[in-house]
């Protein structure tokens, strides 16, 4: 059995001496859940997430986490997670591409239940011909479910969002699911150097006392939670029950900004900021954009990054404070429909300055030499329209 003592999360997270680790993303997940304090995992393989759920049984073998099984498939877990939260625990999973859409009934589900669950998504095609590679166009599709969604960079940024997702997840204001998603292969499959706090500290557990909505026991009938004689009667108020709660989902998530701030130090991360070229962007293609921002300035040309940590609650204000005296906005994605570049489209009053391109889709990886030449071609559209041509 493990022995851990329990952490203040400001301790944990932020204080604690960390030692340096050479690990892959999948591994992260696992030293992320072990610090974790995690009362129930339940896993189904699908790659590029097989491994990491594997990594968190042998966690349930070693004592880290108190029950964990395997489902008979994504939508069997994701119900299973959903029942395990309604009883109170503390709960973990993660899925993939196509077993992200098999199972997508049940998110706005933990939404509307008010589940505090954190799931790990490695994203990867959802297309035909079926492809394993990495893409993150389920990331669209799940923008509407009603839980927060933080996009990670690289193996430190996936390890410490699980965690802190369960810290805000748990707040008694917020309690709402943590969706924490990487761009798969590339920062699954891929090692790199992690900062890990102690292996002997954990999170606090879960206080289910704490949570907006009533848990399952023996002492609380199930239609004071589900509230079944009211919301499945289509009439007036049932109307205006469900909008009322979708309202307060809404908030919920609104009430979460505060806390993110805290723990994520800022819903975005800019890199030299007044620069009248941004680019923006969120997981594996911040560092692609990194390096295309190494070239660019190499040339002599002014050249900014916005990094979006959070994708809901989308950093509105922010991110128009950080691009107000931008003339050019490129964000590059990994997936065909360009989500990310919508998402700030519509957060801008002037967006014509953004270009959402590159899109790389697929599973290609996105050289940073095609993010440097969609900037060089914006300028030269610019300048010949200015000029007239």
């Amino acid at each position: 059995m493990s022995r851990q003592q329990i952490a203040d999360p400001q301790h944990l997270l932020f204080e604690a001496p960390r030692h340096q680790s050479f690990i892959t993303g999948s591994e992260a997940v696992a030293e992320a859940v072990k610090r974790a304090n995690v009362d129930m995992a339940i896993a189904y393989p699908i790659t590029p997430q097989s491994e990491s759920m594997h990594l968190v049984g042998e966690l349930y073998e070693q004592g880290y986490i108190k029950d964990f099984y395997r489902a008979e498939n994504e939508f069997a877990v994701m119900a299973a997670i959903h029942g395990a939260s309604l009883g109170g625990g503390r709960v973990f999973t993660a899925t993939s591409g196509p077993g992200t859409l098999r199972a997508m009934e049940m998110f706005p589900v933990w939404a509307g239940a008010r589940q505090p669950i954190v799931c790990a998504f490695m994203c990867r095609g959802v297309s035909l011909p079926p492809s394993i590679q990495p893409e993150n166009i389920e990331m669209g599709m799940l923008l509407d479910t009603g839980m927060l969604m933080l996009h990670a960079e690289d193996g430190q940024d996936f390890h410490d969002m699980i965690l802190k997702g369960f810290v805000v997840a748990e707040q008694p204001d917020v309690h709402l699911p943590v969706g924490v998603f990487v761009d798969g292969f590339f920062a699954t499959h891929t090692k790199d150097r992690v900062m890990l706090p102690p292996a002997d500290l954990k999170l606090p557990p879960y206080d289910p006392r704490s949570a907006p909505v009533p848990t399952f026991d023996m002492e609380t009938p199930p239609m004071r939670v589900t509230r079944d004689p009211l919301l499945n009667k289509s009439n007036f108020i049932s109307g205006s029950a469900n909008a009322s709660w979708h309202q307060e989902i809404l908030a919920a998530a609104e009430r979460s900004r505060r806390h993110l701030r805290k723990c994520l130090g800022g819903l975005l991360e800019v890199q030299n900021p007044g620069a009248k070229i941004m680019i923006v962007a969120s997981g594996t293609a911040v560092s692609q954009s990194r390096e295309a921002l190494r070239l660019l300035r190499a040339e002599g040309m002014e050249v900014g990054l916005i990094k979006i940590k959070s994708i809901r609650p989308f950093p509105e204000a922010e991110l128009a404070e950080a691009t107000d005296h931008a003339d050019l906005i490129v964000v590059p994605e990994f997936n065909a429909g360009g989500w990310l570049g919508r998402e700030v489209k519509a957060a801008l009053d002037n967006n014509r300055r953004v270009i959402s391109a590159p899109r790389i889709f697929g599973g290609m990886s996105m050289p940073p030499g095609l993010i440097v030449e969609t900037i060089k071609g914006a300028m030269g559209t610019k300048k010949r329209t200015a000029a007239g041509v």
